[in-house]
């Protein structure tokens, strides 16, 4: 069965059938295809109708994001270049068509408050049975790894037993994003939060080797979404869900396990800051406790202050928004 429906639909099946016998993933390509063929369709276009011009007003019409549009855009842009090589057209008229700048993004933070009150509701919900309780521990500790030491939601889970040191108060990061593994210092509170964890796991598992530092065993893993679904449950229980809003440019995002991280870095700053120090001296090393790639990632936490601040900024925003209406 054909999903298009425009004069374009046997081109359009064609070209999904060349994408797929090449191997290359297709369902956010049909969902872009889709949508211009409505269009096309919608306006009773014709061949000579693919103008620059059209393509334009094509996107100023999509109620869609910049990024999606700028995704969208290249979509359609490598489907004409098909069309060429069938003989169909002999120019793209999408290839001098500019990206849309990408919306700015704040990310939501939580304030040092915020955030032992949302680690409490994760402990709160400890299912206190054999067959859970390891396993909700285990995502505890992510989520306190995420809040108290920065870590992306997938690097707790990779961790080794022995990779985590108690008498050092350390852990090695390894198998990173931008594989920039790193030997990072934890506060004395997350030590103190590991090796309950780990005389739990003894009692659980006695005169079993542990490798693995957050999985109930070395054969299952904990999973980001499990993670997920502790974090999600703690936002709503204190009652700090909200949904993501988009400001004219801005998009101002809901609190996702990676805020956690965010959060981690922009209070560590705010708390040089008070000390009447520089945070922007203070940039270099935290990039390395980050593991960041290139030290330009780190300075964007210099943008929000704190929780205030950020909350401050999408009160503004509203409040522009609806003075232009």
């Amino acid at each position: 069965m054909n999903p298009f429906e425009s004069f374009l639909a046997e081109q359009l099946k064609d070209y999904i059938e060349y994408r797929i016998n090449t191997g290359f993933a297709i369902k956010t390509t049909i969902f872009y295809l889709k949508n211009f063929d409505r269009y096309v369709k919608e306006k009773k276009a014709t061949w000579q109708s693919f103008t620059p011009s059209f393509f334009i007003e094509y996107r100023a019409s999509r109620n869609l994001e910049a990024r999606s549009l700028n995704n969208m855009i290249p979509t359609i842009r490598v489907f004409f270049k098909f069309l060429i090589r069938q003989g169909k057209i002999y120019e793209n008229p999408l290839q001098d068509i500019p990206a849309l700048p990408n919306n700015s993004i704040v990310p939501f933070i939580f304030s040092p408050e915020e955030t032992d009150h949302l680690l409490c509701a994760v402990y709160r919900e400890l299912r206190k049975t054999e067959r859970y309780f390891l396993w909700d521990y285990c995502a505890y500790i992510a989520i306190v790894l995420m809040a108290r030491c920065g870590l992306r939601i997938s690097e707790p889970t990779r961790i080794l037993a022995n990779h985590y040191r108690s008498d050092e108060k350390t852990i090695y990061i390894e198998k990173t994003k931008f594989k920039k593994d790193r030997l990072i210092p934890i506060p004395e509170s997350v030590t103190s939060e590991i090796n309950n964890l780990l005389k739990v796991k003894k009692a659980f598992s006695p005169g079993k080797n542990i490798f693995y530092l957050l999985r109930k065993d070395e054969y299952t893993r904990l999973t980001r979404n499990y993670v997920t679904q502790k974090f999600k449950k703690a936002v709503k229980d204190i009652k700090l869900e909200q949904p993501r809003r988009v400001i004219g440019t801005t998009n101002f995002l809901p609190p996702t396990p990676h805020s956690l991280r965010h959060s981690f870095a922009v209070n560590t700053l705010k708390r040089i800051k008070e000390k009447g120090k520089s945070p922007q001296n203070a940039l270099p090393v935290l990039a390395v406790y980050m593991g960041h790639s290139e030290y330009k990632h780190t300075t964007k936490y210099l943008k929000v202050l704190d929780a205030v601040h950020r909350r401050q900024m999408l009160d503004f925003s509203i409040s522009k928004k609806y003075e232009a209406i």
